[in-house]
């Protein structure tokens, strides 16, 4: 492997691991507090499954190993994350729902694929093929929903919706893994992540638009009520004097 590609290779594995421990706080707060709340579990049994099938992708490619090695801790620890909204799922109905969307998703989904391509589909090159294919569609689903926040994030003008450091890491992982593929000639690895790049870049604009937003309000409102309470003593004064 080219030194340069190995190189960026590791800071793309860095970034990737920064991704894949941010929902850390998420869950030592469903720990602490023993519920799951109202939190959803499918964001995590999605990106299990995106895990699973770039590790796959990473062990059938030859020089895939940089894409394996951290597509494998992504998967140890987004199957941690799962295991945890299972014990502490708020209650049945939640529990039961987790389970379905697993056994669909990241046994049953995944498991089809990698039968299908083991078995079913002749030749390394058509099988890498196929498996980026779905890789690809599924890193850039991944990659948009995030921006299901940006309406709520117009709609009430507040960012307290969309964390920073999760749309910059995203940003910082799709460029990076974009730079990748591009000096790898690898094109399921860089479409998904030139999108993730781009739709990264519209969050981090529109969190630079609105996060002073919700201050400057609220300074406006603490202004007004100042305003209205000097005018209330004021008045209250007056009619004390009469």
């Amino acid at each position: 492997m080219d030194s340069t590609l190995f190189i960026i290779g590791i800071i793309g594995n860095i970034i990737s691991v920064l991704v894949f421990v941010s929902p850390i706080p998420t869950f030592w707060r469903i720990v602490s507090s023993k519920s799951t709340e109202d939190f959803e579990s499918a964001p995590y049994v999605l990106t299990l499954l995106n895990s699973l099938l770039w590790l796959y992708y990473g062990i059938t490619k030859p020089d895939g190993l940089l894409i394996a090695t951290v597509n494998g801790f992504g998967a140890v620890m987004e199957t941690i994350y799962v295991v945890l909204f299972l014990v502490y799922a708020a209650d049945p109905t939640t529990r039961v729902k987790t389970v379905k969307l697993v056994a669909t998703l990241d046994i049953g989904f995944f498991g089809f694929v990698f039968a299908t391509t083991t078995f079913a589909i002749p030749g390394l090159d058509m099988k890498i093929m196929i498996i980026g294919l779905i890789c690809a569609c599924l890193n850039v689903f991944m990659y948009g929903s995030p921006l299901a926040a940006v309406r709520t994030v117009i709609a009430s003008k507040s960012v307290e919706y969309m964390p920073f450091f999760l749309s910059f890491f995203l940003f910082l992982n799709g460029g990076v893994w974009a730079t990748y593929a591009l000096l790898d000639r690898d094109v399921f690895l860089g479409i998904p992540n030139g999108i993730g790049f781009f739709l990264g870049g519209i969050q981090l604009v529109i969190y630079a638009v609105y996060k002073n937003y919700r201050v400057e309000s609220q300074i406006s409102d603490e202004a007004g009520d100042d305003e209205w309470q000097a005018a209330s003593t004021s008045f209250l004064s007056s009619d004390a004097r009469v």
